[in-house]
């Protein structure tokens, strides 16, 4: 059974480790994935991002364990939830949103069984004492129902939308990468030829398929023009910035081997536009 791990915990402390420890002594055997440790502190949208991107490629039968968790020790409950993209352990702070508008939730369950935790729980470290646990006791097969009661009104992030009026589509940024890179919410994007055609995702389903040749595009950020929608980072010279259709097929804005949002002075949810001529 594989148990994947994403934090906000970082690489200098033991509290990943920790959490790795408690669940190899309820599951021996376990494997186990980083998925990442670098989040940046409290940031549940960005990790929302992360998870929506990179759990299609794990089985369905994957524990993807989570604590990225500004609220613990309030009183925000502990979830597990299955879904067709595995089980989701971690708090219910909205970190699920995108994956559940993917892979709407089969069953989602408050964490309450005391059985499934450390038998004494810090109010600041739920990670080790509660998260964990379950997670394990899940890749050990135990069911999800008899980890605590059903919840019907988990907490949800207010969806990344789209617009599309006339001949403007509008968005916001999304994520901002280990490299500067800007993903925004605009997506998803195929080429197809020197054409590209928008299938959006992420709880934008009211917007219908559509069209449009790349050399009708012009991008801006924060009201600064970026320019057309181009293939790769290096059709243009080093230092310059450009928009291009990321590997999930979100634009993306970036700035040639140089730390695009530092350079663009780019924040999350700054507005983003495709203006079509």
């Amino acid at each position: 059974m594989l148990i994947t791990l994403t934090t906000d915990f970082g690489i200098q402390d033991g509290y990943v480790g920790t959490m790795k420890g408690v669940m190899a002594r309820i599951a021996p055997g376990v494997s186990f994935v980083d998925i990442t440790h670098t989040v940046p502190p409290q940031d549940v949208r960005s990790t929302a991002y992360i998870l929506w991107t990179v759990l299609p490629y794990f089985s369905r039968e994957s524990v993807h364990l989570v604590v990225v968790d500004p609220g613990v020790g309030t009183m925000r409950r502990p979830i597990a939830a299955q879904t067709g993209w595995g089980m989701l352990v971690g708090p219910d702070n909205g970190v699920f949103s995108f994956v559940w508008e993917s892979t709407p939730p089969e069953l989602i369950v408050e964490l309450a069984n005391p059985e499934y935790r450390l038998p004494v729980v810090s109010r600041t470290f739920h990670g080790r004492d509660v998260f964990s646990p379950a997670a394990a006791y899940l890749a050990r097969g135990v069911s999800l129902s008899e980890m605590g009661p059903q919840v019907v009104d988990p907490i949800r992030l207010t969806s990344a939308k789209m617009r599309v009026a006339a001949n403007r589509i509008q968005g916001q940024v999304l994520y901002i990468d280990h490299f500067g890179n800007i993903i925004t919410s605009i997506g998803r994007l195929l080429w197809r030829g020197d054409t590209l055609c928008l299938q959006p995702v992420l709880a934008n389903p009211e917007i219908e398929e559509m069209y449009f040749p790349a050399t009708a595009a012009r991008v801006s950020v924060a009201g600064r023009d970026i320019g057309p929608i181009r293939h790769t980072y290096g059709e243009v010279p080093v230092g310059t910035p450009l928009a291009l259709v990321g590997s999930e097929g979100m634009l993306e804005l970036a700035v040639n081997q140089r730390h695009g949002a530092q350079v663009l002075k780019i924040m999350l949810g700054d507005s983003v536009d495709i203006v079509l001529s």
